[in-house]
């Protein structure tokens, strides 16, 4: 049940290019897991990783090796690494991510299609928050019972209304996004550890923007490589629910002293930190 799971995402980050003294756009990669939505095995992390761009070739070489299921947006660099490994890489695509455009549309348009799919998706959340918490057969039951019927009425209506529209309307382009990606979008129906969407991941991207619009930049690429390295620790801590600074002062001390030698490392990874930790509170009391 424990088979790998990744949450992937991507967001610009400019970097000074000292040779033209200019900056040009790179890109931090986000890999995230986080198994607490159904109680599983894995601790929560999420680990950055500095690229110089954001073609397929780059998330190739960051998941090689890897099988299983990742859950991500409708961006075709995804596509193309799941087409290169043979059916090893399942895509899951994200709910969030196709309810978005309707929003959109809506937004724009005022369009009445646009808000029944807002809200017929609105439904399929309201279960998502009562299941949450319970495992991955409890979550596929729920799912197969109450949510199934929900995604392919749903379903049936994009179908049906799709070939009354202007071909290059902005409602088509959001009903044909959910129907071209709909495999993906339904996964979770078929797989009780799969969400519903990559909010993990864009939660865990949110702080990297925020740092980047309050720094404008990330200076040269070393210092956007530190910065990555930085914020996987950091980010990793919070999900934690750890102090990032104290957890982090720790661990500088530890591996400075040689308290903690170079073949126990792994002691130093935040969920090891913290059941350390609660075990010598629980031993102090």
């Amino acid at each position: 049940q424990a088979s790998p799971r990744l949450f992937c995402d991507e967001t610009p980050m400019p970097v000074l290019d000292p040779g033209r003294h200019r900056t040009r756009t790179c890109q931090f990669w986000a890999h995230a897991i986080d198994d607490r939505p159904w109680g599983g095995p894995s601790p929560p992390a999420v680990a950055y990783v500095f690229a110089d761009g954001r073609g397929a070739d780059k998330i190739a070489g960051q998941l090689r090796g890897f099988s299983g299921i990742l859950q991500v947006d409708g961006y075709a660099a995804y596509k193309a690494l799941a087409r290169g490994h043979g059916g090893a890489i399942q895509l899951a695509f994200c709910v969030a991510h196709a309810r978005r455009k309707f929003v959109e549309v809506y937004k724009t348009m005022q369009s009445p299609f646009a808000r029944e799919v807002i809200e017929r998706l609105q439904a399929v959340y309201a279960i998502e928050a009562e299941i949450r918490g319970s495992s991955a057969e409890q979550r596929l039951a729920a799912r197969s019972t109450r949510t199934a019927p929900l995604m392919e009425a749903l379903r049936t209506r994009l179908t049906a209304m799709v070939g009354q529209l202007f071909s290059q309307s902005k409602l088509t382009e959001a009903i044909n996004y959910a129907l071209n990606h709909w495999d993906g979008l339904t996964l979770f129906l078929r797989d009780g550890r799969v969400e519903v969407d990559t909010n993990t991941v864009e939660r865990s991207m949110r702080p990297i923007a925020m740092g980047r619009r309050n720094s404008l930049f990330s200076g040269s690429e070393g210092g956007a490589e530190s910065w990555a390295i930085l914020a996987s620790l950091v980010n990793t801590a919070k999900l934690h629910e750890l102090d990032p600074q104290a957890y982090l002062a720790d661990v500088l001390e530890r591996i400075v002293s040689g308290r903690t030698k170079s073949h126990q490392l792994h002691e130093l990874l935040a969920w090891n930190w913290k059941a350390a930790h609660a075990r010598t509170a629980q031993v102090a009391a």
